[in-house]
């Protein structure tokens, strides 16, 4: 809303105007720019971006403030979004391209994914159907809009970042199997154990930066 506060076109963005908002961007991140990495998560291309992403999270979220809380919730959305964008980020390094990218769907993907694996702990105090019911129905979002992104892009529908969808989806997935040991060890270990996995993501994503960094200067 700030955006369209700013006289921002609500529907369809220039480039340039995402591009001052902190929208992702390969080329000025290199050249010292790292705070899109995590300001592209808030910035969307438009009111249906926006509204699909914000749909998509209202629901992910529903489910996964109960299983890490409101503080693990919003670490795992800017971690995960982060991993995304880098993701992108590195294979746009490689193939030589550049591209804006902005949305919350790397930290939508990113959700997912930590639920795919935390609905799989047979200690919750919920019943085993109900837990695989749920879990099936978030493992069918995060394929179906996959293959539509990939889709997408092959067919050039419309250029879809699934490069930070998969970065998201993954590193979502990581997050989840250190906290599985400690989600029914009381509250305090399973605060202290989120903690210390969101603290270790955040270097090994600042190392897969420095090594991005360095590979698009070799």
């Amino acid at each position: 809303m700030w955006m369209v506060w700013r006289g921002v076109s609500f529907q369809s963005p220039s480039p340039e105007d995402l591009l001052r908002f902190g929208a992702n961007s390969t080329g000025h991140v290199l050249n010292g720019e790292w705070y899109r990495l995590l300001t592209a998560t808030f910035v969307h291309v438009g009111w249906i971006h926006l509204a699909t992403n914000m749909w998509c999270l209202w629901n992910l979220g529903l489910l996964g403030e109960p299983l890490v809380g409101p503080f693990g919730l919003a670490a795992i959305y800017m971690l995960t979004g982060i991993a995304g964008n880098l993701l992108s980020m590195a294979v746009n390094v490689v193939t030589r391209t550049d591209s804006i990218g902005a949305g919350a769907s790397g930290a939508v993907f990113g959700i997912a994914g930590i639920l795919i694996v935390l609905l799989s702990n047979r200690r919750l105090p919920i019943p085993w159907d109900e837990l695989r019911r749920l879990r099936r129905s978030v493992i069918q979002f995060a394929i179906l809009n996959l293959l539509i992104g990939g889709a997408s892009n092959l067919f050039d529908v419309i250029r879809i970042d699934n490069s930070a969808h998969v970065g998201g989806f993954l590193s979502g997935l990581a997050l989840g199997f250190p906290l599985i040991p400690r989600m029914t060890a009381g509250r305090e270990r399973y605060f202290a154990r989120q903690k210390l996995t969101f603290a270790v993501t955040a270097l090994v994503l600042s190392l897969f930066g420095y090594w991005i960094a360095k590979l698009s200067q070799s």
